[in-house]
């Protein structure tokens, strides 16, 4: 029982790190700055539920995708960070992500992914997988996607006190920070395949 609760800590723990389901809420406010409350809980739904697709998919069968389609982990990385850097700038200069941008598109991309299964998770599962039980690794994995589920309808609270206005107005600074974590991931992509030293970038 000791050995088993050892394992799921030391898988839980990088698994939670790597989502940082408290460091994207954010991004979950910004994204929903227009959307009243069944919007925005529909919108959580659907972005933890295509997160939790994507890394069981790449849990269970990450290799062998990554081989079939001749993807490194770090070429995923750098076309996420493009993805969100694009978006971001988008926000930044019309006040939205797209021009037309609707609940389903926000929640698979950049919500569900890159953000909360990005690179960052999918290498972290891979690895963990290697070294642990895939049982542990999967409980690990399900319990940190309702954790995020939990902080994200959390965050809906912070949207009704702050009010539309005051979303907006935080909304412009998160668009910023979205960008800065879309540079940390093109730029830990570019370590990934060796064009940078490593260690650089997020997670």
């Amino acid at each position: 029982m000791n050995d088993w609760l050892q394992a799921f800590i030391l898988t839980f723990i990088p698994l939670f790190i790597v989502m940082d389901p408290i460091g994207n809420l954010p991004v979950i406010i910004s994204v929903s700055e227009d959307m009243d409350v069944h919007e925005r809980r529909r919108l959580v739904l659907m972005a933890t539920a295509t997160a939790t697709a994507i890394g069981l998919a790449f849990l269970f069968f990450g290799k062998f995708i990554l081989e079939v389609l001749g993807i490194s982990i770090g070429s995923f990385a750098i076309a996420g960070g493009a993805v969100l850097f694009i978006l971001s700038l988008n926000y930044i200069v019309t006040g939205r992500y797209t021009e037309v941008i609707r609940e389903e598109m926000a929640a698979v991309v950049p919500i569900g992914t890159p953000l909360i299964t990005g690179p960052a998770t999918i290498t972290t599962l891979l690895l963990l997988a290697t070294q642990f039980h895939i049982a542990i690794v999967l409980v690990s994995f399900i319990l940190n996607m309702l954790i995020t589920w939990a902080i994200f309808l959390g965050g809906m609270h912070v949207v009704r006190f702050m009010g539309q206005a005051g979303i907006k107005a935080v909304s412009k600074i998160f668009g910023l920070l979205l960008a800065a974590i879309a540079v940390s991931m093109v730029i830990r992509g570019l370590a990934l395949i060796g064009v940078l030293p490593p260690g650089l970038g997020y997670g």
